[in-house]
């Protein structure tokens, strides 16, 4: 492409960019640092790379958090995003505008000539051109995919974070934990501190952090939590944190991901030192759309894009801890290429009716395959629905009160129903 026919707008530019490669998604970090040279990132603020099944985005939010409520200008590059592309690159909390976003697509389009690279591959490299212009003293980075061959990985972290090891993108990460664990730990390297949130890590998890020299803590026994009433303690190899307020992100897997996150600071302790006045605040104002979050109103609606069996049985784990309700009615939509059947396993027992839809591209399932599935797994009360904006207006208008309705299965289903109650004004 030409200078003088380079998209105009963001819009623009990502449907420009979703067309630069022949597949989604293409592992590997050869093209991605060839452009990286050619644009000179050499980031010189510490990085924090985040990678994990589960619990990535909430790990990031509190990192976010609490480091921007201790006086630090933290950028943060996180994916997918639900509702907006600038939800991905933020400065001091801050989306990234469009003409920010634009200036930067343009740099890395005219740094990597005839090398192709993906959506997600030019989306990190735009978003790392883009922080690394921001004058930052710390940056929050999501890996999107495994870890070894993701195009984050390019950049090397000071402190890497695991935050689980499941069953994911079998097709390319492996289809057991041991595998998977490998690719993840990709993200580790030598003489660095390996976050490690899961509390059965697989084998090669531990094993690769011995044999790239990474100094591995592991939750359970290098750190961890104490719930006591309603507070709770940290402790890790730097001491003990008490008096901790439990985090304002809900769901029963939050106090191990807060645990995981203040472990990975008190790593940087010396670069990034934080109060624990500043622990608490962050905690408490640590926001992420779309992980367990209950809009108010009732119905009470909760949106969850638990797209994964790890996921909904957490999902399913929290919805239980919430006490008693009347009905749970699923609003439910997947991607084909996830397990189905595993997400519906984890949640059947908690859903007492089913609206379900399929979810348009390459990608998603139809709805007569989610219904299969669910009639294979002895699900009788399904309602099939044209889109996800349709089953969540049947789900609203069979609910009661004192019901609740619980939204999942991939981001965009949540993002479809985000859509809607942000222009009805609820949430």
């Amino acid at each position: 492409m030409t200078a003088g026919k380079e998209p105009g707008s963001l819009a623009d530019w990502l449907a420009y960019i979703e067309r630069l490669h022949p597949q989604a998604i293409a592992l590997g970090l050869e093209r991605v640092q060839r452009v990286k040279r050619a644009l000179g990132l050499a980031p010189a603020f510490p990085l924090i790379t985040v990678g994990g099944t589960n619990g990535k985005g909430s790990v990031c939010a509190m990192l976010e958090g609490i480091l921007h409520l201790a006086g630090y200008r933290v950028g943060c590059y996180t994916s997918p995003h639900l509702l907006r592309y600038n939800e991905r690159v933020r400065v001091s909390r801050t989306e990234a505008s469009n003409a920010d976003l634009v200036r930067a697509f343009t740099a890395v389009e005219r740094a990597r000539g005839a090398v192709p690279l993906t959506y997600f591959e030019m989306g990190t490299l735009a978003a790392m051109w883009l922080l690394a212009r921001s004058r930052l003293d710390a940056a929050v980075l999501e890996v999107g995919l495994g870890g070894r061959l993701d195009a984050v990985n390019v950049f090397d972290a000071d402190c890497a974070v695991i935050t689980s090891v499941d069953i994911d993108h079998v097709d390319f990460l492996g289809g057991d934990r041991e595998a998977i664990g490998f690719e993840k730990a990709g993200i580790f390297r030598a003489g660095k501190p390996a976050v490690c949130g899961d509390p059965a890590p697989p084998a090669s998890l531990d094993r690769h952090a011995r044999e790239t020299g990474a100094r591995l803590l592991r939750i359970g026994v290098d750190f961890g939590a104490t719930p006591r009433g309603r507070e709770w303690q940290y402790w890790g190899p730097r001491g003990k944190r008490g008096a901790l307020p439990y985090p304002a992100l809900r769901g029963t897997c939050q106090l191990g991901n807060a645990a995981t996150a203040i472990a990975a600071l008190d790593c940087l302790r010396e670069r990034l030192p934080v109060a624990v006045t500043d622990l608490r605040a962050g905690l408490l104002r640590s926001e992420i759309p779309g992980r367990f979050q209950v809009l108010p109103g009732r119905p009470a609606v909760i949106l969850d894009v638990a797209h994964n069996p790890q996921a909904a049985r957490s999902l399913a784990a929290s919805l239980a801890a919430m006490g008693r309700a009347g009905r749970t009615l699923a609003v439910f939509a997947m991607l084909k290429d996830k397990d189905i059947a595993g997400v519906i396993d984890a949640m059947k027992s908690r859903v007492a009716h089913w609206f379900i839809a399929g979810l348009g591209g390459t990608r998603g399932a139809d709805v007569g395959a989610i219904e299969r599935a669910l009639i294979l797994a002895r699900v009788i009360a399904i309602t099939p629905c044209h889109d996800v904006a349709a089953a969540y207006a049947q789900a609203c208008d069979m609910a009661t009160e004192n019901d609740r309705i619980v939204v999942f299965g991939s981001f965009y289903t949540v993002a479809a129903v985000m859509q809607l109650t942000e222009s009805r004004g609820r949430g």
